[in-house]
């Protein structure tokens, strides 16, 4: 019975999870980095995500205009740095709103259900 909750739960824990990876994102790159930095800092911070899933995810943010990268060789092979443009960074204030908004109203609903 646990492992088949287990499963159940697993993709809508995958797609609750989607839903924040651009959130995540956003709030690692109001300073530039690079691919392999960004998956580190957000996986020390408990949201590992997958190369898969990490670098097409820069390059659709890049291509809607929400971040700006340059090639820079630093100590080894050339990488790319990325970082919010002035459209990333209204949008992830705008998306950091919103999520607060969203916890606290979670929150409630939440600590309604448990009683």
């Amino acid at each position: 019975m646990v492992a088949e909750r287990e499963i159940a739960a697993g993709k809508p824990e995958l797609e609750l999870r989607r839903g924040v990876l651009v959130l995540a994102v956003l709030s690692q790159l109001r300073a530039a980095e690079y691919g392999y930095s960004l998956r580190q800092a957000l996986a020390a911070r408990g949201m590992p995500i997958e190369e898969g899933t990490l670098y097409p995810l820069l390059r659709r943010l890049e291509g809607q205009g929400l971040l700006v990268s340059e090639w820079r060789i630093e100590d080894g092979p050339p990488r790319r740095y990325y970082r919010l443009s002035a459209t990333g960074e209204g949008l992830y204030r705008d998306l950091t709103a919103s999520w607060r908004g969203l916890v606290a109203t979670m929150g409630k609903l939440l600590d309604e259900g448990d009683r």
